[in-house]
């Protein structure tokens, strides 16, 4: 199988290149393609015949995008279109990393992939008009939704913790917005996964199990064995400049049709930490 990843310097790409074996990977950064060029997209990927593209490269900086929404649009959803128009061309199958931004947050419990779209934020506007798009022209096209994404070698939250916890002897994390901690690795396995499985429609790809921000960090903290204090707080003592979900569990349904099962969040944070050297890994 003939891979093209795009976006492979960024987070998620990074682990996509590493994880990835037995197939052909051509790894595309975007000094190498800026997918918000129709004719870049073309160049780039026409002569490698993919038999799949997965497209992990997008602006992802939620608060960034409220000030820069033109940008957000042209990278998250005119330049998924763009590869979008070049898999049609070439006959290829084509995998979309979306977000649990496409939902309003306002559940109670697990979204389901046939829920309604209902982005609150400019990033999740992007995102799911992508999605509505990229369906239209390919019907068969995957679509990987995920959350609460982390990992080592880019600005994720477990870093900002531990970070954080070398300064101040207490930390005051929000308690009331509960989503799926997403460890980059994991979700770059169950994407070769899916690719391999011939996956087609919307797929929910989190780690299992769920969790506040709060006891995110609790167990970040707890599983590296430092003694900082975390105190829950609400989301209003922290304006800003993009709304964040208050709940955006997703249903893993999706995912077990596949036959992919994602580890426990707890496990896979212990995976991370043992990757950045804090901890010993999991037995």
């Amino acid at each position: 199988m003939r891979v093209a990843v795009i976006g492979a310097a960024g987070l998620l790409g990074k682990y996509l290149v590493r994880e990835w074996s037995g197939d052909e990977l051509f790894p595309l950064n975007r000094a190498q393609l800026d997918i918000r060029d129709a004719k870049q997209c073309a160049d780039a990927l026409g002569p490698l015949h993919p038999d799949w593209i997965v497209l992990s490269a997008a602006f992802t900086d939620v608060d960034a995008c409220e000030s820069h929404p033109e940008k957000a649009i042209e990278t998250n959803c005119t330049g998924a279109v763009n590869v979008g128009s070049v898999a049609k061309e070439l006959g290829a199958h084509m995998l979309f990393v979306s977000t649990d931004y496409v939902f309003d947050g306002k559940k109670s419990a697990p979204y389901e992939t046939g829920d309604p779209r209902n982005p609150q934020t400019v990033y999740g506007r992007s995102k799911a008009e992508a999605e509505v798009q990229l369906i239209e022209m390919l019907p068969n096209v995957c679509i990987a939704r995920t959350a609460w994404l982390y990992g080592v070698g880019g600005k994720s939250f477990p870093d900002t913790i531990l970070k954080l916890a070398q300064t101040r002897p207490q930390l005051d994390v929000v308690d009331d917005q509960r989503g799926c901690p997403t460890y980059a690795r994991d979700l770059a396995r169950a994407i070769v996964g899916l690719c391999r499985r011939d996956a087609r429609g919307i797929v929910h790809v989190t780690n299992a199990g769920d969790c506040t921000w709060y006891e995110f960090a609790a167990e970040i903290l707890r599983q590296a064995g430092w003694n900082t204090e975390v105190r829950p707080t609400t989301t209003d003592k922290f304006p800003r400049p993009a709304p964040r979900p208050k709940y955006s569990v997703l249903s893993p349904k999706s995912l077990a049709k596949y036959g992919i099962d994602m580890p426990r969040w707890p496990d896979a944070l212990r995976d991370y930490l043992a990757e950045r050297g804090l901890v010993s890994s999991s037995p």
